[in-house]
C-alpha cells in the first residue's frame, strides 16, 4: 500500500516509517504537522494515512475530520497516546480504520496495516482495558473542548503568551485569541482578565 505518515516527533516519525517499510509497504511521504498533511492528502489521496493525533496546526482528528467530511478514500490509522473515551468515540465518527496506542505500536501496526489492506477496522487489542473515562471535575471540563482547544489550554497552563503559542501551533495570533474566547465561553469562565489563565494552572495536570 501506499502511505502518508505525519507526527511532530522526528525519531517516531522515522521509528515508523522503519516499521511501515519493513511490512513492504512504500512510504510516500512524511509530515510532521496536520496541515501538510492534509495538503498531501487533498492533492494525492494515498491509500493510507497513519496520524498523530497531537500535531502542531491542525491535530490528527481535525485530519481524519476534514477526510470524512470531504468524502477522501484515504483510510485513516490514528496513532496516539490518547486513551481517553471520549477521544476514542470522536474517531469513530470520522469512520477512522485504525486506532493504535504508540506504546504497543511495535506490535500491532503489522497486524492493523493487514486489516486495512483487506478493508477491515482495526481498534488496538490494549484499548479496552486503558480507557479512561474521565471522572474528576477538571477532565469533565476538559472533554468539553476539541483537540485544538485543549492544546492550547496546556499552553496557556504553561504561561506561553498568545504569540508563542500561535508560533508553536502554526497559527495567527488572531486565531489563538478566537480560540481563547471561545474556550472561555464553553467553560463558563467569567470575562475577565486572566481568568482562563487562573482556571488552566488550577485544573490542567
Amino acid at each position: 500500500m501506499k502511505i502518508l505518515i505525519a507526527d511532530d516527533h522526528p525519531l517516531t516519525l522515522q521509528g515508523t516509517k522503519s516499521f511501515v517499510e519493513s511490512y513492504k509497504h512504500t512510504v510516500i511521504d512524511t509530515c510532521s504537522n496536520g496541515i501538510s498533511a492534509l495538503n498531501y492528502i487533498q492533492l494525492h489521496s494515498p491509500e493510507v494515512a497513519i496520524l498523530d493525533i497531537n500535531m502542531p496546526g491542525l491535530d490528527g482528528l481535525d485530519v481524519a475530520r476534514r477526510i470524512h467530511e470531504e468524502r477522501i478514500k484515504t483510510k485513516v490509522i490514528l496513532l496516539t497516546m490518547h486513551k481517553e473515551m471520549t477521544i476514542y468515540k470522536k474517531a469513530k465518527k470520522y469512520n477512522i480504520y485504525g486506532y493504535i496506542l504508540k506504546e504497543h505500536s511495535n506490535i500491532e501496526l503489522e497486524k492493523c496495516l493487514k486489516e486495512v489492506k483487506e478493508g477491515r477496522c482495526y481498534v488496538s487489542e490494549f484499548l479496552q482495558e486503558n480507557l479512561i473515562v474521565a471522572t474528576d471535575n477538571s477532565n469533565v471540563e476538559l472533554s468539553k473542548l476539541s483537540l485544538s482547544e485543549r492544546k492550547i489550554v496546556e499552553l496557556i497552563a504553561q504561561q506561553k503568551t498568545s504569540k508563542q503559542i500561535a508560533k508553536m501551533l502554526f497559527l495567527s495570533e488572531k486565531t489563538i485569541e478566537g480560540h481563547r474566547r471561545n474556550i472561555i465561553e464553553k467553560l463558563g469562565l467569567p470575562k475577565e482578565k486572566n481568568t482562563l489563565l487562573v482556571w488552566a494552572i488550577q485544573n490542567v495536570k
